[in-house]
């Protein structure tokens, strides 16, 4: 079993990157927009939850974000692992998750944090803007906010995994298939001894 955060600023690839890593190792995709979609499309108790605190332009609290992924923790599809992409974004999200896997005996066996230039990230969304139509990845003011707040907010998560020894940063620079090669060489070298898929 092997259970990975995913982690780099908005432009570094992660959710392709984690895609890919799924589809070769047979792990879950746990991505915390995937599941505020579903929840939110299917009406669920916990969707309208999250809808009620977005309708007032409040954040979701942690503690709405927690309970959609402990749902999905305890279904069968996180037997082989998983990969959380886009969670922990906060040391609070990071203790919060490592609770809730204390509870369940899990561990996360590493964090990889993709580094990419500030520049290419910046290339990066204007581009994916054009295609995919998204009003955060087509004004570079907007992008340049989103980088820094990451900086700020998000940053402090890689020294959490860092002091607990589990944060690994790989090239985010190069093609889809470089930087999923330098990942998947990362993890069958150190993580996956015992991991058979």
């Amino acid at each position: 079993m092997i259970n990975l955060v995913l982690f780099g600023p908005p432009g570094s690839g992660k959710g392709t990157q984690a895609q890919k890593l799924v589809e070769k190792y047979g792990i879950a995709h746990l991505s915390t927009g995937d599941m505020f979609r579903y929840e939110l499309g299917n009406n669920t108790e916990l969707g309208l939850l999250a809808k009620s605190y977005m309708d007032k332009g409040q954040l979701v609290p942690d503690s709405v974000t927690i309970a959609m992924l402990r749902q999905r923790m305890e279904s069968d599809v996180v037997k082989n692992g998983f990969i959380l992409d886009g969670f922990p974004r906060t040391i609070a999200q990071a203790e919060a998750l490592d609770e809730l896997l204390h509870g369940k005996n899990i561990k996360i066996t590493a964090m990889l944090s993709l580094v990419v230039d500030e520049e290419e990230l910046i290339n990066r969304l204007l581009n994916r803007g054009k295609s995919s139509g998204r009003a955060d990845d087509v004004n570079e003011s907007i992008i340049r906010k989103r980088l820094h707040v990451y900086k700020e907010e998000t940053t402090p998560v890689y020294t959490y995994y860092d002091k607990q020894k589990l944060a690994v940063q790989v090239n985010g620079m190069g093609t889809i298939d470089e930087i999923f090669d330098e990942l998947c060489l990362l993890i069958d070298d150190r993580y996956t001894t015992s991991f058979v898929y």
